[in-house]
């Protein structure tokens, strides 16, 4: 019988959330990422494409209090270069999962790609244009 508080896997939940915020920090410092839960909340919507998270979110993240939901999770391990399933559960995953995530990693939804080109401040829309164009002129169709 299992405890309350306890999962099928012997450990607490808050052991769990206290694994998974040191792995995420490990992942951040490898990524030379650092910021603050404010920092890290708006970089995180930058890259999200569901529903944003607040910055009070992203402390409980960094610091043990909560688990982040399937979708982002996988948002954060694409963001840090990691594994999903090495984030959440500290456990190499299998090799053919792996290649299945990459074909996804480029598809990416207009009407929320539009959103956040608008939260841009305008020196910075500048500039994705001038790159945008840079990129389309490198291959060729300008």
């Amino acid at each position: 019988m299992v405890a309350p508080g306890d999962n099928f896997h012997g450990m607490t939940i808050a052991e769990e959330k206290g694994d998974f915020s040191r792995r995420l920090k490990e992942a951040m410092r490898k990524a030379r990422l650092d910021a603050g839960p404010t920092r890290f909340a708006r970089e995180f919507n930058l890259r999200h494409h569901g529903e944003p998270v607040t910055a009070q979110t992203a402390r409980k993240w960094l610091y043990g209090g909560a688990l982040p939901t399937q979708d982002k999770l996988r948002t954060l391990a694409q963001w840090l270069e990691v594994s999903p399933h090495w984030l959440r559960y500290g456990e190499p995953e299998r090799a053919h999962t792996t290649v299945k995530q990459d074909t996804a990693t480029y598809a990416v939804d207009s009407a929320w790609l539009g959103k956040k080109f608008d939260s841009l401040s305008e020196p910075h829309r500048k500039m994705v244009l001038e790159i945008t164009r840079a990129l389309l002129r490198l291959e060729g169709k300008q």
